[in-house]
């Protein structure tokens, strides 16, 4: 049987971090695939007394239950993009990397929770472990999404952690992101007297003017700096190669700080490009990290690394609109995730795991 497509072997939560990791991603969970690795953990979660397990579909989710007077989340997905061809696994070693599919993306974070899921009887805060499916397809499937529709109170907490890769460093909430389409009218003509017509091709020069002159912002959030970005990525217009365009449409996506919602985003789009017709046709809020809080203190204090904003939406966002502050942490440079190459440093893996512990380990508070 191919070591890609093996059928969920128990998983060794006694086993080193590392080894955990390969073994994770060794276990093939395409999205849209997970049943055999939400059933290894499912399993492996339910052999460990101090845990309350729920199983939505293939997330699985456990949780202390020591009456603390804080509850934090630790979560991440299993499932992966698409295998290459050939594929990228079984997992090896390489140097001082542990290079597949998943490895960075995000095998690695779910390995480090499940380490802790076993070590910590007795953490400083309630701790809710979540590992859930189908992050890298479309919101509609998204896991943790289904999790917080189903059963919201499963998800509540005083802080969150996604750990998602960021290498090794702590990387705040989450910009926003809003993806508009803005038509541009004209007149159709014949190309050989185009003083008939009028250029809708011509006109979105205007648009892409707007867009050239526009200066962006980098805004202060609960202490971090987000770099807002407005940028043209996309456009389409033309009918034959004889005829002048009646319309032409540009895409434009604007990544905006989390001081903003997404209605204050897009009224200031609208403002923008006053005078043209506005589509929307992707909008998702960004996360404020909540630094201020004191669970996130404890956290930035506890791990000892670098801080810096999240310029991506990751699943923070989720957290956020639960009104939970969140932030990104975990082991693998972001760059490779979803490169054929993917890889991560087999020390970020063990430095990430302690880092956690430090935070979360009475023996240590």
């Amino acid at each position: 049987m191919s070591p890609t497509k093996s059928s969920a072997a128990a998983l060794d939560l006694g086993s080193d971090v590392v080894t955990l990791t390969a073994t994770l991603c060794d276990i093939e969970s395409v999205s849209g695939r997970e049943g055999p690795i939400a059933d290894a953990v499912e399993a492996v979660l339910r052999d460990l007394g101090h845990l309350q397990v729920t199983r939505d579909g293939n997330s699985v989710i456990a949780r202390t239950n020591l009456g603390r007077s804080e509850r934090v989340v630790l979560a991440g997905h299993l499932d992966t993009v698409p295998l290459t061809v050939p594929p990228n696994l079984p997992t090896r070693r390489a140097g001082a990397d542990l290079v597949g599919r998943g490895t960075c993306d995000m095998k690695g974070g779910v390995a480090v929770a499940l380490r802790l899921a076993a070590a910590l009887t007795e953490p400083v805060r309630d701790v809710t472990y979540v590992f859930y499916d189908c992050e890298e397809i479309e919101d509609t499937r998204n896991g943790l999404a289904r999790v917080g529709r189903n059963s919201p109170e499963l998800l509540k907490a005083e802080f969150a952690v996604l750990l998602e890769p960021t290498d090794g460093i702590i990387e705040g909430g989450c910009n926003g992101t809003l993806r508009v389409e803005i038509t541009v009218k004209g007149k159709a003509a014949h190309s050989a007297r185009p003083w008939n017509g009028h250029n809708a091709i011509h006109e979105a020069n205007t648009i892409l003017g707007r867009l050239v002159a526009y200066e962006l912002e980098t805004v202060a959030v609960d202490g971090l700096d987000y770099r807002e970005s407005l940028s043209a990525v996309g456009i389409r217009g033309g009918a034959a190669g004889n005829v002048i365009p009646d319309e032409c449409v540009v895409t434009v996506n604007y990544r905006f700080a989390p001081n903003k919602s997404g209605a204050q985003a897009l009224a200031h789009v609208r403002e923008l490009f006053d005078g043209y017709a506005v589509v929307v046709t992707d909008l998702a809020d960004g996360a404020r990290p909540g630094l201020h809080l004191p669970a996130a203190r404890a956290f930035v204090e506890a791990l000892g690394v670098p801080v810096r904003a999240k310029e991506g939406w990751t699943d923070v966002a989720r957290f956020s609109a639960l009104s939970i502050p969140a932030v990104n942490f975990g082991p693998g440079d972001p760059n490779w995730a979803h490169h054929d190459q993917e890889h991560c440093p087999v020390g970020q893996l063990v430095d990430s795991e302690a880092a956690l512990l430090r935070w979360l380990d009475a023996a240590s508070a």
